[in-house]
């Protein structure tokens, strides 16, 4: 028997990890929220006063020749890819020396005319140039109109079906949208600025400033023009009421004509109110290649900093009416990868379940009040962290009983980067390991990413094939910088008991004297850890929703003062989803 030479095979798989990052999975069918991208450092200095932390926000993603090209804020480059999971950074400032400020492009434009991919970020100069690529994934650009007159804060470009091109703006909690047509030749502006929409808080309640949407410090901002057109009509998107609130939503107000009159849909397009990953406003709709219909958006995170931000991707669509809707329910769960044309009001989650939330956890060390339980409490704002960023420290995470485990989800914190983590830091990355156990004793590796070459602070792995087990470790190798700290480690799959019981008693009561505003209150489900509350304008139109974990009472104040509404609410636990209570009418 040929006795093998185990240093040339342990050489063999570190090549085969370093181009893999783990043996233990496939090329992924799902992805989870927020998106694992390789996000840079704020790069604003003052920015980080509270700490060096990651941070973007204010994505467009556009379908270029069957290639996704998605930019954000302050990102120092923009990324490609093939399939909405598996994201490649090209790194590329934008701005000339000329502009001496420390965002490049904040909250940039993108749009197609021709055969040309053309950007443009947020100014109020005219000394900011409009690029045009042919070939962005090779990074090659050329500069259309080196001084494009037409600056505006978080702009968006729009081609119309007849060639026609259009440029909206606005970010203010004083001023409305805009828009203008703009010559696709010279780009030079037709005729002048026209008012779009302004915010209507006094009849909206979710368009309301503040966490809870009651408007008592700020008047609420509204930006993030978008335009999508569709049947015919046109779809003007808007972020609103602020960026570091749960409730930060995407609008719609729709007209027949590019540059309006706008009616607005009494109801966000994109809400993500409760949940690990809240947030969803700031975004922008596209298509994929089998022309489904997708939204990404802004989640909040908001610690180290207001503006300290993630991007998520959520699945959209247009209705048999005409109605533009976003499903954000269960939208920090694993959830299909596009892989055919679909109807995306038929929710696209896997009905993986989170394992181990409020579980049992054991840690190698604790820094502080960043207590280990803060890794399962499904709020991504608190996190655990060790005492150091040292090779061995770890975490272990009880399930409570053996679960079939199909997805782990990885959130690193920023704790104690280094001052020099400024913009985008190239050739960084995480690297851990994991290990699943039924007893507590004998520990088999599930994912191996201790030679990974790839930056990821918020991996996401779905398992080549499900594993039972009781107990989950995550065992740290290296940390960019800083030290090891969890803000979320997410366990999905299927427990091995019942799923909870219907909801048996259901009731919102709606303000009197302002109608923007219900209590929601419903009888508890022993067994259930969390709970989806459904809403809409019509009893076939629930398309907004709100996860509630840990209670049974919810104050909501984001409903349209002139509308009969709808509501439901389905109990949720590790081992499955209630049947629905019937929908419940409340004028």
């Amino acid at each position: 028997m040929i006795k093998p030479n185990i240093r040339i095979v342990r050489i063999l798989l570190s090549v085969l990890l370093a181009l893999t990052g783990s043996f233990s999975f496939a090329q992924q069918k799902t992805y989870c929220n927020p998106m694992n991208l390789d996000y840079g450092y704020t790069p604003i200095p003052n920015f980080s006063e509270w700490g060096r932390h990651r941070a973007t926000a204010d994505p467009v993603i556009v379908n270029f020749n069957g290639i996704f090209i998605l930019f954000s804020t302050n990102q120092w480059g923009y990324w490609y890819s093939k399939d909405l999971s598996d994201w490649t950074f090209v790194s590329r400032k934008f701005l000339r020396p000329r502009n001496k400020v420390y965002d490049e492009l904040c909250a940039p434009a993108v749009g197609v005319v021709g055969d040309t991919l053309i950007v443009f970020g947020s100014t109020y100069t005219s000394e900011f140039t409009l690029w045009g690529s042919t070939n962005p994934e090779k990074n090659e650009w050329f500069p259309i109109v080196e001084n494009f007159e037409i600056g505006g804060w978080d702009p968006d470009f729009f081609t119309d079906s007849d060639g026609k091109l259009y440029m909206y703006n606005g970010s203010s909690n004083t001023y409305p949208l805009y828009g203008i047509e703009l010559d696709r030749k010279t780009f030079k502006p037709i005729g002048t600025r026209k008012e779009m929409y302004a915010l209507e808080d006094w009849r909206y309640g979710w368009q309301r400033f503040g966490e809870h949407m009651d408007n008592t410090f700020l008047d609420p901002f509204m930006e993030g023009a978008h335009m999508t057109k569709h049947n015919g009509k046109y779809y003007l998107q808007y972020g609103a009421p602020g960026t570091e609130f749960s409730g930060y939503s995407d609008g719609v107000a729709v007209g027949t004509s590019p540059l309006g009159p706008f009616v607005n849909q009494p109801d966000p397009l994109s809400m993500k109110l409760g949940g690990f990953a809240r947030g969803a406003g700031h975004g922008a709709t596209f298509q994929d290649n089998w022309k489904n219909y997708w939204h990404v958006s802004s989640i909040m995170l908001s610690v180290k900093n207001n503006f300290e931000r993630r991007l998520g991707l959520w699945p959209a669509g247009f209705d048999e009416d005409g109605i533009m809707y976003c499903n954000t329910a269960f939208g920090d769960y694993p959830h299909y990868l596009p892989q055919g044309e679909t109807n995306h009001l038929n929710s696209r989650f896997t009905g993986w379940m989170l394992l181990n939330y409020g579980k049992p956890v054991k840690v190698s060390s604790t820094l502080g009040g960043y207590l280990p339980n803060y890794a399962v409490d499904e709020v991504m704002k608190t996190y655990w962290s060790a005492k150091t960023g040292n090779r061995g420290e770890y975490l272990i995470s009880d399930l409570g009983g053996l679960s079939e485990i199909r997805a782990i989800q990885v959130n690193f914190a920023d704790q104690d980067v280094d001052s020099s983590f400024l913009g985008k830091i190239i050739g960084i990355s995480h690297k851990y390991v994991i290990t699943t156990s039924t007893d507590g004793e004998k520990w088999t590796v599930a994912v191996d990413k201790g030679e990974n070459t790839k930056d990821v602070p918020h991996d996401y792995i779905e398992l080549q094939k499900p594993i039972t087990a009781r107990y989950v470790r995550i065992e740290n190798r290296s940390m960019p910088s800083g030290k090891f700290a969890l803000s979320g480690f997410r366990v999905f799959g299927n427990g091995a008991g019942q799923k909870p019981g219907k909801v048996e008693e259901f009731m919102v009561l709606r303000t009197l004297k302002d109608k923007r505003s219900c209590w929601i209150k419903w009888k508890p489900v022993d067994e259930a850890y969390a709970y989806n509350i459904y809403y809409g304008t019509a009893p076939d139109k629930l398309y907004n929703h709100i996860m509630v974990h840990g209670n049974n009472e919810y104050w909501f104040a984001g409903l349209e003062k002139l509308s009969t509404y709808f509501f439901s609410i389905e109990a949720i636990n590790e081992n499955g989803v209630s049947e629905r209570f019937k929908t419940v009418r409340v004028e």
